[in-house]
C-alpha cells in the first residue's frame, strides 16, 4: 500500500533533486506531440506532497526547462479506443511537425471483453511508422496494471489482468519491430499497489504520474541525439 507519509521528494521511485536537468540537458528535442486517450489527457487523482502536473504535461515541462524554446501539443482525448486516436489525432500530430511523439493507446480497448488485440496492434503501427516517417522520435508505454485497482470489481479483475498484460507485451514487442523508445510500467515493483490507483478504478493517481515521469525521463535521458543526426526516428 501507498506509505501516505511520503512526498516526491522522498519517494524513491520518484526522481530526485536535479536529476531531471542533469539527465535532459542539452536534449535534442524541440516540438513535442501527444496523442492517446485519458493516459495522455492526464486524468490522475492529486494526491498530497506530489506534483499536480499529469504525466505528459511532466514531461513537457522537464524538457522544456531543459529547452525553453521546447513548442508542446497535447492531443490526448479521455474515453478514445486506438482506432479513434488515429482517426483523429495522427493528422493534426503531423501537421505539427514535430520531433518527439508520444502515442499511448489501447487501454480503452483492453477494458472490454471485446478487445481485438490484432486491430489495436495495426492502429499504433501506422500511428508510429506515421511519425518516424515524418521524422519524429516516437515513445511508447507499457502501461501500469489497472486491474490491480481495488475500485475494479473482484470478477472484472482476472480478465483485465489478462487483457492488460496482453496489450503491454504487445507493445513492447511493437516498440522492439519499430524502434520506439519505450517505457515499460507493467511490470513496475509497484504497478500491483493498490495505493497507485484513482478511486475512478480506471486511472492512476499523483504518485502513478511522478512514478511514470521518472522512468519516462531516465530513459529519455539515455536516449539523446545529436542535433541533425540523419538516423533519426526512433532508430540508434
Amino acid at each position: 500500500m501507498t506509505d501516505h507519509r511520503l512526498t516526491e521528494d522522498t519517494d524513491p521511485y520518484c526522481l530526485k533533486p536535479g536529476e531531471s536537468a542533469e539527465l535532459l540537458a542539452d536534449h535534442p528535442w524541440r516540438r513535442f506531440v501527444v496523442l492517446g486517450d485519458s493516459v495522455a489527457e492526464g486524468l490522475c487523482e492529486p494526491l498530497d506532497g506530489y506534483s499536480k502536473l499529469q504525466w505528459a504535461d511532466r514531461l513537457a515541462a522537464e524538457l522544456t526547462a531543459a529547452a525553453p524554446q521546447l513548442e508542446y501539443l497535447n492531443l490526448g482525448v479521455s474515453g478514445l479506443r486506438a482506432h479513434e486516436i488515429h482517426a483523429t489525432q495522427l493528422e493534426p500530430a503531423l501537421g505539427f511537425q514535430p520531433d518527439l511523439a508520444l502515442v499511448v493507446g489501447g487501454g480503452n480497448d483492453a477494458f472490454s471483453a471485446r478487445y481485438d488485440a490484432d486491430r489495436v496492434d495495426r492502429e499504433l503501427a501506422a500511428m508510429i511508422t506515421a511519425l518516424q516517417t515524418a521524422g519524429a522520435d516516437v515513445l511508447t508505454l507499457g502501461m501500469f496494471d489497472v486491474s490491480a485497482s481495488p475500485a475494479i470489481q473482484g470478477w472484472l479483475r482476472p480478465g483485465l489482468h489478462q487483457r492488460m498484460r496482453e496489450l503491454s507485451e504487445r507493445t513492447r514487442k511493437l516498440a522492439e519491430q519499430h524502434g520506439t523508445i519505450h517505457v515499460h510500467l507493467t511490470t513496475h515493483p509497484l504497478s500491483t499497489d493498490p495505493g497507485l490507483y484513482s478511486s475512478d478504478g480506471r486511472h492512476g493517481n499523483a504518485r502513478s504520474d511522478a512514478i511514470a515521469a521518472a522512468e519516462t525521463i531516465r530513459i529519455l535521458g539515455t536516449r539523446k541525439y545529436p542535433r541533425n543526426n540523419s538516423a533519426r526516428g526512433g532508430q540508434e
